[in-house]
């Protein structure tokens, strides 16, 4: 049952990460064709930055979660290094516990603002509800609640997960 929840955590942080490449890729190639149609051609385009702004949510919302599952979201571990034996570990599991209800806040929250907002559209692109663009909040909280299910339940990802995974240099 561990491992495969375990394998599951693991596909769901590579589509995180798939999702949150993808976005940063189209806000790069977006952003210049914005500042380009603005400054070079005089003409500028209506759709760039809300399309950015779009792809940040996206970004920021997977991304933060995929982040959390390896562990290198920023965190303040000052006080916590300093701890040790059963302190330390009392204070990871209220951090952990202050995360889950925080993930639990935005997917109750999150899905009440797509709830609400999902008969707005955005003026540069009618046919999208803004519903739409706020669902990364749920989706973000409940993936990462998934997450630290899997941290609390098992521990850190394995050595041999994808986390982990680091191509070979080619220096």
């Amino acid at each position: 049952m561990k491992e495969a929840y375990v394998r599951a955590m693991d596909a769901l942080y590579l589509a995180c990460v798939a999702v949150a490449g993808l976005c940063i890729t189209i806000m790069t190639i977006v952003v210049p064709v914005g500042v380009f149609y603005r400054y070079v051609l005089n003409s500028a385009l209506a759709w760039p930055e809300p399309m950015a702004t779009i792809m940040m949510i996206f970004f920021t919302f997977l991304g933060g979660a995929a982040c959390y599952r390896a562990g290198v979201h920023i965190s303040v571990t000052l006080f916590v290094g300093a701890l040790s034996g059963t302190a330390a570990k009392i204070i990871e599991y209220i951090v952990e516990m202050a995360v889950g209800a925080l993930c639990l806040f935005m997917l109750i929250w999150g899905l009440e603002l797509v709830h609400t907002t999902m008969f707005q559209t955005i003026a540069e692109f009618p046919f999208l509800p803004v519903g739409l663009t706020y669902l990364p909040v749920p989706v973000g909280g409940a993936v990462t609640l998934l997450f630290m299910i899997e941290r609390m339940w098992i521990g850190p990802p394995p050595s041999t997960s994808f986390v982990h995974y680091e191509p070979p240099s080619t220096n």
